[in-house]
Order: C-alpha cells, then sequence, then structure tokens
C-alpha cells in the first residue's frame, strides 16, 4: 500500500473513483436509449475543447466540458432534425472535432501531438489539483442528475412517445441527458482517455444486465463493477507501469466476460424455476390434468 505515500496517486484513485461512478450512472440512460457510442462521438468533440485550452492557456478540463456540451447538444438537435442526412452530419462533428483538438494544440506556443497523449489515453502522473476539483464538481453534478431525476430520465430512455403522454418534458429531459453525458466524458478523460472513455460508460452496464434486469440493481451493480475497475486498473498500472485507460478497460471486458460465463447457467436455472412454478400453477387450477393423469382408450 505505498502508492498511498504518494500524491500523485491519492488524486490518480480519487479522479478514478468518481469515474467509476459517473460513467455507468450515465452510460445506462444511453445503453436505454440505444445510444451506446454517444461517449466515444463526445470525446472526439472534446479534443477540440482540449486543443483550445492550451491554445488559450486556461484549463483544458473545463475548456473540454464547454466544447462538450456544446457538442453533445448539436448531436442531440441532429437527432432531432438530421433525418436521412442525420448520420452524415454527425460524421462530420466527430471527425471535424478530432482534426479541430490536433490542429489547435499545435497552433499553441510549444504544443505538439505528444501534449494529447494524456488525454486521448489517460494518464496518472498528470493528474493535478485544478483536474481533481474540476473533477469533483463535474461528478458531483453528473450524479446529482442521474440519481435525482432517474425515474425521469428512465421514462424517457424507455418510451418517449409515452413519457410525453404523461407530461414529462421530453426534449428538455434528452438535451440534460447529452449534456450530462458530454459532463461525464470530460470527468473520465484524466483517467480513461477520450477515446476510451464510452466503454467505461456501457460495458459496465452491459455486465450488469448479465445478472439482473431490474434497472435499480443494473444501476447498483454497473456502479459497483465500475469503481472496482477504475480503482483495480489505476492500482495495476502504478505497479506494472502500463497505460491507465488501457488497463481499466480490459479489466471491464473481462469483468463482462466472466458474468457472462456466470449468467448462462443461472439462467438456465431461472428457466426451469419458471417451468416448474408453472406447471404447479397448471395443477392447482380446477379442470385442468396433468400429462400423468391422461387416459389412454
Amino acid at each position: 500500500m505505498e502508492f498511498l505515500n504518494y500524491a500523485f496517486m491519492q488524486r490518480a484513485l480519487l479522479a478514478a473513483a468518481l469515474v467509476g461512478i459517473t460513467a455507468p450512472a450515465v452510460g445506462i440512460y444511453l445503453v436505454q436509449r440505444r445510444q451506446a457510442l454517444m461517449g466515444d462521438g463526445i470525446g472526439h468533440v472534446a479534443m477540440t475543447g482540449v486543443g483550445l485550452g492550451f491554445l488559450l492557456s486556461t484549463s483544458p478540463v473545463w475548456m473540454a466540458t464547454g466544447v462538450a456540451v456544446i457538442g453533445a447538444v448539436a448531436m442531440e438537435l441532429i437527432r432531432w432534425y438530421g433525418k436521412t442526412r442525420g448520420d452524415i452530419a454527425l460524421a462530420m462533428l466527430f471527425y471535424g472535432g478530432m482534426a479541430g483538438g490536433v490542429m489547435l494544440i499545435n497552433l499553441a506556443p510549444g504544443g505538439s501531438n505528444a501534449n494529447l497523449s494524456s488525454y486521448l489515453f489517460g494518464s496518472l502522473s498528470t493528474v493535478s489539483d485544478d483536474d481533481v476539483l474540476a473533477i469533483c464538481l463535474l461528478a458531483a453534478f453528473v450524479v446529482l442528475v442521474t440519481v435525482g431525476l432517474r425515474r425521469q430520465l428512465f421514462a424517457v430512455s424507455q418510451d418517449e412517445e409515452f413519457a410525453r403522454v404523461t407530461g414529462l418534458p421530453v426534449r428538455a429531459l434528452n438535451l440534460l441527458t447529452a449534456v450530462t453525458a458530454a459532463v461525464t466524458v470530460t470527468v473520465a478523460m484524466r483517467v480513461v482517455g477520450l477515446l476510451l472513455v464510452s466503454a467505461l460508460m456501457v460495458v459496465p452496464v452491459a455486465a450488469a444486465q448479465q445478472l439482473t434486469r431490474s434497472f435499480a440493481a443494473t444501476f447498483a451493480i454497473a456502479v459497483a463493477i465500475g469503481v472496482s475497475v477504475t480503482l483495480g486498473g489505476t492500482v495495476t498500472s502504478y505497479y506494472q507501469d502500463v497505460p491507465p485507460g488501457a488497463t481499466i478497460v480490459l479489466l471491464t471486458i473481462g469483468v463482462f466476460m466472466v458474468l457472462t460465463l456466470l449468467a448462462t447457467p443461472l439462467a438456465r436455472r431461472r428457466a426451469r424455476l419458471s417451468a416448474a412454478r408453472d406447471m404447479a400453477c397448471t395443477a392447482d387450477v380446477p379442470g385442468t390434468r396433468s400429462a400423468s393423469d391422461e387416459v389412454t382408450v
């Protein structure tokens, strides 16, 4: 446990724990909406914010947050109004965001593509006190939205038309989900990296769904998986000197595979128990008879 004596590891572990909470908390709504790759697209757009932060000598985290929010809102507007050409507009937004980030950081004084590496793939040693403060504030916003408005967000994610009939502000909630996803991407970029954050938003949720179908249980298990793999990946990265983002994502995929293997016999057992209950209920209904009661004529 000597790694706890180092200030940079204390900052990295705190940031990792917050990422482990926020990414699955938002990801569960994106999975329900079938927008699993939205985080990846926002990550591309956020690169422009990182490059702009270097160019203007301001905080890349806060600048990336602002640009990512604008990009997420644009993505949601394209989804509403884009119709058949929406996919092309989204592709241009994603690739333009990545190209803009590379261009801006090279225009910055002393900037180069090497400066992007820690933001693209995550880095333990470069998480500063200012980064931790920004991550804490942004994570608090994400948790407040995803937990405080979980019923409304779940209703919209499941069926927009039904949610609209019940009087929910569907468009406002959709925009809020997009903004929350954008904030989550910038929270995670210092630990996992912009190119890998989408995996941490989706895979823990998919892994949790192997064990349960309840939204509340899936939410809790996904967050537990997220915290476990981010902390485990951070510690592994310290001892093995490997990239933290890649380590965390590979651990997450490993957890998914293990839970998938465990879920198969569990699903079969549930099916047998369900069939047995159905047979018992049928036998208890007056006027019905089981196969053993049939008489051959």
